[in-house]
């Protein structure tokens, strides 16, 4: 078996399973946001439910409108701080302790190492960073989770995707994701798990792994996970009194195909409208001029992710007539920018810091694009519209190039300002 399959067998409480199999399989956590848990909600009191199956074992975070942009999203956020509170569910996160659901959970010790979990919202493949089996479900199946503790699935056939090297300078874990997607395509993984190993693994920050994971439904991945080693043990120890399960793949583990990625070869990388697929490298791009930036998200908004941003802006000024919205994911990475003067830094360049929200990654507030505008961001998905305007455009980059391209006012590498 694979590593998924052998997580999926475990909470299955069966011996083995196999690509195709239908399973019903028990939940380690089942998450919910401002705007997925109100329809979710809906459907228990349609089907007269009124007990949750644990009060420990949900999360709801209030992260995608919220602060409320509006009264629809405040009467939203108000049903299920209501519902949090009548049920008794102890991972309720509102303003002032919430922060992007994908950063937030692992940060927060929620997820571990061999825990299965579903959330209602397509980029909860994220906690295979850690080893663990996640993946995005509709509300009405994280109602059915809420209720019951449990989930059905297909169990996945996988990709083993083996990294190999090291990073360059100036080259993270979205040039290694965006490089795959643009390998296989945005349906290249379809319905399958990718699974990381090699060398290149170890080389790999927990920040980079969290990223990775996290796009692998862009190219319609199940899930994504990586082998836990002793970095993901440094990052559960202290978060959290459970005690991870580790679990590897068989070394006569099936899989349909096997991808190499030297890491020492990779490059900066963009994704061009609109897809997470249309990718170039920096080098070969001619001179696109901006409107605006946008560095966070839960795939792009941890500590890292503000260090690179703040390496190339530090000293720097923003271009004339571009817009820099900087958004830590969680409250902990903010208060962590301002002890290390990353807030200053982007300040005196020129950005805005905004409170954790998903706000701008789609289109939602605090940040949305004209017709015509063109932003770089590192967030995870540059469909038509997504972030504003149909007619408006969203380059896919990392921290260093979205810096880097807020100072010149085109994409660009870092490597341009040295």
């Amino acid at each position: 078996m694979t590593m998924t399959q052998k997580i999926l067998a475990s909470h299955a409480g069966l011996p083995s399973v196999s690509a195709g199999q239908l399973i019903e399989a028990k939940l380690d956590l089942v998450l919910g946001n401002d705007v997925t848990s109100p329809v979710a909600i809906n459907e228990m009191a349609k089907k007269g439910f009124k007990d949750v199956f644990s009060t420990d074992k949900i999360a709801l975070v209030m992260d995608h409108f919220t602060p409320n942009k509006d009264i629809k999203s405040a009467e939203n956020v108000k049903q299920v701080r209501i519902f949090a509170k009548e049920k008794g569910i102890k991972n309720f996160f509102d303003v002032g302790k919430m922060g992007i659901e994908h950063a937030l959970l692992p940060e927060s010790g929620l997820v571990i190492s061999g825990d299965a979990v579903i959330g209602a919202d397509s980029h909860t493949c994220t906690y295979g960073a850690l080893g663990a089996f996640s993946t995005g479900v509709g509300s009405t199946d994280m109602a059915a989770g809420m209720i019951s503790g449990k989930a059905w699935f297909k169990v996945p056939s996988a990709i083993k995707v083996v990294l190999r090297g090291t990073l360059p300078e100036f080259v993270s874990g979205k040039d290694v994701i965006l490089h795959l997607i643009g390998k296989i395509g945005v349906d290249g993984a379809r319905y399958r798990s990718l699974e990381f190993t090699g060398d290149g693994v170890g080389a790999l920050s927990m920040d980079d792994r969290f990223c990775i994971a996290n796009m692998a439904i862009e190219c319609g991945a199940k899930n994504g996970i990586f082998p836990v080693d002793a970095k993901t043990l440094e990052y559960i120890n202290g978060r959290t009194d459970r005690q991870p399960r580790i679990f590897e793949a068989d070394e006569d583990a099936e899989y349909d195909e096997t991808i190499e990625i030297d890491l020492n070869k990779l490059k900066p990388t963009v994704a061009f409208p609109h897809l997470p697929e249309n990718t170039h490298t920096v080098d070969e791009i001619e001179k696109i001029d901006i409107d605006q930036v946008v560095i966070g998200s839960c795939t792009n908004g941890r500590i890292e992710d503000m260090r690179a941003a703040a390496s190339v802006l530090k000293g720097r000024k923003v271009k004339d007539g571009v817009r820099v919205i900087v958004i830590p994911a969680t409250q902990k990475v903010y208060l962590q920018c301002i002890k290390e003067g990353l807030t200053e830094i982007f300040v005196e360049a020129g950005a805005v810091v905004s409170t954790p929200t998903c706000g701008p990654c789609l289109g939602g507030h605090m940040g949305i694009l004209a017709k015509g505008e063109r932003a770089v961001s590192t967030t995870n998905r540059n469909f038509v519209g997504r972030m504003g305007h149909p007619e408006s455009e969203v380059y896919l980059a990392s921290p260093f190039v979205a810096a880097a391209s807020a100072v010149t006012g085109y994409i660009c590498s870092p490597r341009e300002l040295m």
